[in-house]
């Protein structure tokens, strides 16, 4: 399954401020903030290197800043100030380790479908619009990873209320559940970027 690449709360994390609203600004007297891209993210790392949540890239710069966590890989941007500058950092490791009370689960929505199944119809690898439940709902079929496929306007009308095999459509693959950091692609919204790789 390929990677997925919005529609991921970020949690508290234990209350850590990894999502804290009030470190959402920096140096705003400097208007160094402005300077980055707005939708520029870093990963979150816990200290045992386990991806933990994806932010905007300017609260991993205050998290760096604020001795909170240490970079582990750059962005390739710089954010300046009056007296100092850095690079922005991809990647951030948290100092402490932040004990999470429940793993982290990918919801099932329309866009999670589309990203796992890359855009594409499942059944005739078109450019996807619609979503299918495999089994459909009138036959019993539940709304599960297992049955949700993207599908084009043309074959999920072709379908209908059957099964492929009574619709005369295969399945290019058989539709699963996201692995177990899917959910750092959606959060990211869009690839990954290059460096977070080697943690997911």
């Amino acid at each position: 399954m390929p990677s997925l690449s919005k529609g991921v709360s970020h949690r508290r994390c234990g209350g850590s401020i990894i999502d804290d609203p009030s470190f959402d600004g920096l140096a705003d007297e400097t208007g160094a903030v402005a300077t980055l891209s707005p939708v520029a993210r870093t990963l979150v790392l816990n200290a045992s290197n386990e991806p933990l949540s994806v932010v905007p890239a300017r609260r991993g710069v205050v998290l760096v800043l604020r001795g909170t966590a240490d970079p582990v890989a750059e962005l390739g941007e710089t954010w300046h100030a009056e007296t100092a500058s850095l690079h922005v950092p991809s990647v951030i490791r948290l100092r402490r380790y932040v004990t999470v009370p429940y793993a982290r689960t990918l919801p099932l929505t329309r866009r999670a479908i589309f990203l796992r199944d890359d855009h594409r119809c499942q059944y005739c690898g078109g450019s996807a619009e619609n979503v299918d439940h495999v089994i459909p709902r009138v036959q019993g079929g539940e709304h599960l990873w297992e049955n949700v496929v993207a599908a084009c306007r043309r074959c999920n009308t072709r379908k209908g209320g059957r099964t492929p095999d009574q619709a005369g459509l295969t399945l290019r693959r058989a539709p699963s559940t996201p692995g177990r950091f899917d959910w750092v692609s959606v959060a990211a919204g869009g690839s990954p970027h290059a460096t977070w790789q080697p943690f997911l």
